[in-house]
């Protein structure tokens, strides 16, 4: 990195942590009304972002209806109306001894934020944070993904038209401007990408002490009971896993079914991957998205290669195009759990689905590859449901369907352990980016 750059990082760090108190004072009409002009720079370059999006990594394009962008103007609504309630004191009642007194929690912000962006979702897990991130009244570096350009510059560009650089600034560039932007005393550190790399992230933090949110990932597995409409599941499931070719931490890793059952979920699945991915046998690359890079095409073919040669069979796809990055949606039959397919997140179109005789097995496999970021239940039966979810641990559930719990902006959004730290969206994205600060106030009195 050029001196240039680290003196930029400089410059705009120390006016960041200058204008902390200014942006601590700011009522809530002044920040709803930075967050309107956000929303609005968005939605006049609706286009310019879609077509972004698409040229990264092969998105259909959607205009203003792309989901990325849905998903952060959503964001930004909620917070321009909740803003006023959500800083208000929240008033404690004292306890008998100090009975009297005024006691609450007020809502402060943390500072200056260091926010760094996946390459998956670069638009909306850049900007929906943020929106917390200004809302909570903290001045932020943001640090878009430089695996996706395209995005990057867009994202540069428009916080550029909306903040000053004392309020929120973006920093672009690879690795060694991450690792610089890691060594400031930053107040909160906010990352969203693989445990892999959020470990170095947390490492890097508690240099400086530095509180850290981490939104990261895990082997989000689907537990069937044997009940249930196989064809409801299979289309819900497909939607999910080969979403942006499976390249979504919320997605469907992999399957578990009763074993008496395996067979015709097989083929509802194969079903559902053909009606939404060919059209008379022939792959439509218009719907599946590329995989990110050479790296990550070697990667999750590796893990195709390997499951077949330890006995795995593949019921769909299997196919892949190393000249434009495609891998074709892949449903993989058993393969066995030592394999890597099965002990490390895919994060690519490959769908393992494997048959149990009883919920040991699921529940067993669960415990130790992780407390994953979401789980998926599908059953009409309150007992089979209380049993996976009283014997599993995760960040979120969603029962007879996918993905739900995230869509849901009242809910609290985050993971646990190896899948993260910290809960945002809406109210729960405000108070994790502040401090619940404390206030005992002595009542006057007259002896």
């Amino acid at each position: 990195m050029s001196t240039d750059s680290q003196d930029h990082i400089s410059r705009v760090f120390a006016a960041q942590r200058a204008n902390r108190t200014a942006l601590k004072r700011q009522t809530a009409e002044q920040r709803a009304g930075r967050l309107a002009r956000l929303r609005d720079e968005i939605t006049r370059r609706a286009d310019e972002i879609d077509e972004a999006l698409h040229r990264d990594m092969r998105r259909a394009r959607r205009g203003l209806r792309n989901p990325e962008i849905q998903s952060v103007l959503s964001e930004l609504e909620t917070a321009i109306a909740g803003l006023d309630d959500w800083m208000q004191r929240e008033h404690v009642e004292p306890s008998p001894v100090f009975a009297g007194n005024e006691t609450y929690v007020q809502y402060e912000p943390r500072g200056v934020v260091l926010l760094l962006g996946p390459w998956n979702f670069p638009f909306a897990l850049v900007l929906g944070p943020l929106v917390a991130i200004v809302a909570a009244g903290n001045a932020a570096v943001v640090k878009p993904n430089e695996m996706q350009p395209g995005v990057s510059r867009i994202v540069a560009e428009i916080l550029g038209a909306v903040f000053a650089q004392d309020e929120v600034a973006v920093v672009e560039g690879g690795v060694e401007v991450a690792e610089r932007l890691q060594e400031l005393p930053f107040d909160h550190v906010f990352f969203t990408g693989s445990p892999a790399v959020g470990k170095r992230v947390m490492a890097a933090a508690a240099r400086n002490l530095t509180s850290v949110t981490l939104e990261l990932g895990g082997k989000c597995p689907a537990i069937l009971d044997a009940e249930y409409d196989l064809a409801d599941a299979a289309a819900k499931i497909v939607a999910a896993r080969f979403s942006n070719a499976g390249q979504l931490c919320l997605s469907v890793d992999h399957v578990w079914v009763p074993k008496n059952r395996q067979a015709e979920l097989l083929e509802a699945l194969c079903r559902e991957v053909d009606a939404a991915f060919y059209n008379d046998g022939e792959l439509r690359r218009d719907r599946l998205p590329r995989i990110v890079d050479e790296r990550n095409f070697a990667r999750v073919n590796g893990y195709l290669t390997e499951a077949v040669e330890v006995g795995a069979t593949v019921a769909r796809g299997g196919a892949s195009d190393p000249t434009d990055l495609t891998i074709e949606p892949t449903i993989v039959v058993d393969p066995p759990l030592s394999a890597r397919i099965m002990q490390e997140e895919i994060f690519g179109p490959l769908l393992p689905v494997l048959g149990y005789d009883s919920l040991d097995e699921p529940i067993g496999h669960i415990d130790e590859t992780g407390k994953p970021l979401a789980m998926y239940v599908f059953s009409r039966t309150d007992s089979f449901v209380s049993e996976v979810l009283d014997r599993t641990s995760s960040g979120g559930v969603t029962v007879n369907n996918v993905l739900l719990h995230y869509a849901e902006g009242r809910l609290p959004f985050g993971g646990v352990n190896s899948s993260g730290m910290g809960r945002y969206k809406g109210v729960h994205g405000f108070r994790e980016l502040s401090n619940p600060r404390s206030v005992f106030v002595q009542a006057d009195r007259v002896d």
